[in-house]
């Protein structure tokens, strides 16, 4: 149970303030701050990759109800830079749960703050955007913690994938599924788990392989397909990245992107990025496939898009947001590489994107022949 004793703060880089209650670690953090409309999933959420250098805000007012368990996590540690809930629960109840959220976060660091008006803060985000931000539960003091947020670096221009990205290379075990027939490459942005026990469901050996990984070591591994995975930060930093990716394309070898990994392939291909103001995140985003007329509800997580007037005629935009109209997912018209902009492997989420896996491997069974 949390100390309420405890008191923190949560200041916005344009002045905005929110008082509140400390749960989780006590402590100072800073970040970009974001929503997440998601109803649950927040373990998922905090050891997604691609909220580093983030604070989440979570828009359902009681977080925590389930406690956490040791098959939830999405990758080796928690990412987030900081958790804002209205209210996290008291009562833990699941036949899985090993710890509850306060005790989770306070294991791993991660400084929270609760009972303050989220819808309020919800509201902020969208009409002024994401923005630099800060929460501390050490040091109270509103114009010292302004001072320290306007010190931290802005989102854009931002490169994150080396800060999350494996150190050496690993080939995934799944713990069951089909014999492997075919032998996929993933560049680790910010991968998660779910991505490839997927890969491995539809019979594929995965060998994951660091961000800064060169297009000739990844062509020497003999790959028969190349996933490029979701992770945070400004895709447009990521110069070398994609200088890498054009050449692997030139192999013709079948490639896969998915958030992060869509928008480095449409900068491949000389589209440009952009920061939206305050991003897709959540579990429940409508999605037009155009290429079926088929209607799906995604889970997102990005606040970069790519600029659907900047592709060139070879590319062809495949899936829209319903919502707003941005490009949710993209394919080459002559080369064996397709991408989308939300996250298919459905962890949190709903399962409506799983075809897009089966869509890479039969790509994949084309290209070989087999």
């Amino acid at each position: 149970m949390q100390d309420q004793s405890v008191k923190a703060i949560l200041v916005l880089e344009d002045g905005r303030v929110f008082e509140g209650i400390s749960f989780g670690a006590v402590g100072e953090t800073f970040g970009e701050i974001v929503f997440n409309t998601s109803m649950s999933g927040y373990q998922e959420i905090l050891t997604d990759p691609s909220y580093a250098g983030q604070i989440v805000t979570m828009t359902y007012p009681l977080i925590g109800n389930y406690g956490v368990n040791s098959e939830d996590v999405e990758s080796r540690k928690t990412w987030a830079e900081g958790f804002v809930v209205r209210e996290s629960s008291r009562i833990v109840s699941n036949f899985r749960s090993t710890m509850s959220l306060d005790d989770y976060l306070k294991a791993n660091n991660i400084v929270g703050i609760e009972h303050i008006d989220t819808r309020a803060l919800v509201r902020h985000i969208r009409d002024k955007g994401a923005m630099r931000a800060g929460i501390s539960s050490v040091d109270t003091d509103k114009d010292a913690l302004l001072a320290k947020v306007l010190a931290q670096p802005e989102m854009q221009n931002r490169e994150l994938a080396s800060s999350v990205t494996v150190d050496t290379a690993f080939t995934y075990e799944a713990d069951a599924g089909p014999k492997p027939n075919y032998h996929i490459v993933a560049y680790d942005f910010g991968v998660k788990t779910n991505s490839l026990r997927e890969f491995a469901k539809f019979g594929c050996r995965i060998t994951v392989v660091p961000a800064e990984t060169t297009a000739e070591e990844v062509l020497a591994l003999e790959p028969d397909g190349i996933f490029l995975s979701n992770g945070p930060g400004d895709p447009a930093s990521m110069t070398e990245t994609i200088a890498e990716i054009r050449k692997l394309a030139e192999s013709h070898t079948p490639m896969f992107g998915i958030c992060l990994g869509h928008q480095l392939i449409g900068e491949a291909f000389g589209g440009k990025t952009y920061k939206l103001k305050f991003g897709h995140r959540g579990g429940n985003q409508p999605i037009k496939d155009l290429t079926t007329g088929r209607i799906e509800i995604a889970s997102h997580n990005h606040g970069f898009a790519v600029d659907a007037g900047s592709l060139p005629a070879d590319i062809e935009v495949t899936h829209i947001n319903l919502n707003d109209n941005t490009v949710a997912g993209l394919r080459h018209r002559t080369l064996p590489i397709f991408s989308v902009q939300y996250h298919p492997e459905s962890a949190p989420g709903p399962h409506d994107s799983e075809y897009l896996f089966e869509r890479f491997v039969a790509a994949i069974a084309k290209a070989n022949d087999k």
